[in-house]
């Protein structure tokens, strides 16, 4: 069955029925073959052969070889980790088209809301990363079905890149392996991320390309290190046996030998005699400096730096490892890039276009990884007064992404400046005050800097001379500083100071107040 409605990225119907079943659903000789391990007994002429036959259209053992990479070298396995969930763990979001219509902006949110729904969503974008260090990586879906109404898809299974092979036209396509050029990947059947490392065919465009030259050095480093500590490692056994022995006296005190190699005793005849040697002078440096050169040109190729992976106390400042950060996140940003349009084409739009939320490419949601950093709370908002003084407009919702505070809910207890709730409590309390009597408290709007100043003072002294009397009437009943001093606790309870705050806050609020004013004329 064709629904002309469903059609690909390209505008090419879908019938329905093809997408209910995963395209290797019965390919049993592909879930079947175990791989090769192509890293044992690497030599550069082997390494050498391998790549070459990639180049010529047998990718299996090339791509066998970077899953024992992977596996085997932990340094590989941990930069690469770094890497890739540097992107998997960033937040994401689903953004409609430019110039968005009320519906497509409707749609974006139910896209989002869908794949709020999907368990292995998490899943879905770390093995899309894979393509990072391989060049590319397929999922595959296991076919498509409907839950409470809604086209999902029934899960989503990495598969590995030697079940692919690599077909050259005027577009490199990636078909599944088989007779001839393979079988094409069915649309809606598959999420197809390719991932360069640099320019060229895909198979050789993989990072890991870059890194088999360094894995290989370092192998034979390990190697040969290990045979160093074997022989050298421990002192020489040198065992004597007398002139005139024969082979069973020699078989004894070889014995003894070994004997004492592993268990540190043994037993040998009188007569012979065992020495031990010091071991030869040998320096494992040099290994150990190839090693290390090894590691940092594997960081170098992942990270871009190696400062962010490792420090060697004489070289790694501060200063240069905040550089080499930079350039990490620059590749965290254009790692992000690539997937998320690799994730929009493959994975929102067969969901939006099979639920009926848009009916083109074109215009069908993104998804966009947020990679903003959040800016320094303080310096922005020591920033953001001075800037909206000198009329710059400044959107707030950008203001509060860019210092990672998200928008409120709707109905959330909310924030508020201490003066500004000062302000609001006042007013509260001043609600049963005629409006006459307190706009005649409150200043003309022209009304000069010292006349605010005096009025501020007469509003205030009444509170002031309270205190003062009360006071002065305690000095007269009193002899004594110490019968003072007990007196002042007693009547400390009773001297409010409500009505001096009450002016205080007043004054301020027609100090803003008349500030506004001038700043409005002088505009204006």
């Amino acid at each position: 069955m064709v629904d002309s409605r469903i059609v690909d990225v390209d505008g090419n119907p879908i019938p329905l029925n093809d997408i209910k079943t995963a395209q290797t659903a019965h390919a049993v000789a592909l879930h079947r073959e175990f791989q090769d391990h192509p890293s044992r007994g690497l030599t550069p002429s082997k390494l050498g052969q391998i790549l070459i036959a990639a180049e010529q259209g047998d990718i299996t053992a090339q791509y066998e070889l970077f899953e024992d990479m992977e596996e085997k070298d932990a340094h590989i396995m941990s930069e690469m980790g770094k890497r890739r969930r540097a992107v998997s763990g960033l937040d994401w979001r689903i953004d409609p088209p430019r110039n968005a219509t009320a519906k497509e902006r409707d749609a974006a949110m139910a896209v989002r809301e869908i794949l709020d729904g999907l368990e292995d969503i998490e899943d879905i974008i770390f093995d899309t990363t894979d393509a990072i260090g391989k060049g590319f990586a397929c999922q595959e879906y296991g076919g498509w079905h409907r839950v409470d109404g809604d086209w999902l898809p029934i899960n989503v299974q990495h598969r590995p890149q030697t079940w692919f092979q690599l077909v050259r036209g005027f577009e490199q396509a990636i078909h599944l392996r088989g007779p001839g050029n393979g079988d094409p990947l069915k649309p809606f059947g598959w999420i197809v991320h390719t991932h360069k490392a640099k320019s060229g065919w895909l198979e050789r465009t993989a990072l890991f390309r870059v890194l088999v030259w360094p894995y290989l050095f370092k192998n034979y480093s390990v190697g040969d290190l290990a045979e160093f500590l074997e022989i050298y490692g421990i002192p020489l056994r040198l065992g004597k046996y007398p002139s005139g022995a024969n082979e069973s006296e020699k078989l004894t005190l070889m014995r003894a030998l070994a004997q004492i190699g592993h268990n540190a005793a043994g037993i040998i005849p009188q007569g012979m005699e065992i020495e031990f040697h010091n071991a030869a002078q040998g320096d494992p440096k040099a290994f150990e400096l190839m090693m290390s050169w090894c590691d940092k040109a594997q960081s170098k190729a992942i990270l871009g730096g190696t400062l962010t992976s490792q420090a060697d106390g004489k070289t790694s400042t501060n200063a240069l490892g905040n550089v080499h950060d930079d350039v990490r996140k620059e590749l965290r940003d254009g790692d992000a890039k690539q997937i998320a349009k690799t994730l929009s084409r493959d994975l929102i739009y067969p969901i939006a276009v099979l639920n009926g939320l848009v009916d083109n490419w074109r215009r069908c949601p993104r998804l966009v990884f947020d990679t903003n950093e959040p800016e320094d709370m303080v310096a922005f908002a020591n920033a953001a007064p001075k800037l909206l003084n000198i009329g710059m407009r400044i959107d707030r919702q950008w203001a509060q992404e860019r210092v990672g505070i998200p928008e409120p809910e709707e109905g959330a207890e909310l924030l508020e400046p201490i003066a500004k709730r000062a302000v609001q409590q006042q007013r509260e309390q001043n609600l049963d005050a005629p409006t006459a009597a307190t706009n005649a408290q409150l200043p003309a709007p022209n009304t000069p800097p010292e006349h605010m100043m005096a009025q501020a003072r007469e509003r205030a002294e009444p509170s002031l001379a309270n205190w003062i009397n009360q006071v002065r009437t305690l000095m007269d009943d009193v002899s004594t500083m110490d019968e003072l001093r007990d007196r002042l606790l007693e009547l400390y309870p009773n001297m409010s100071l409500d009505d001096y705050a009450r002016a205080v806050t007043e004054a301020n609020l027609v100090a803003n107040l008349a500030g506004r004013n001038e700043v409005a004329e002088e505009r204006g």
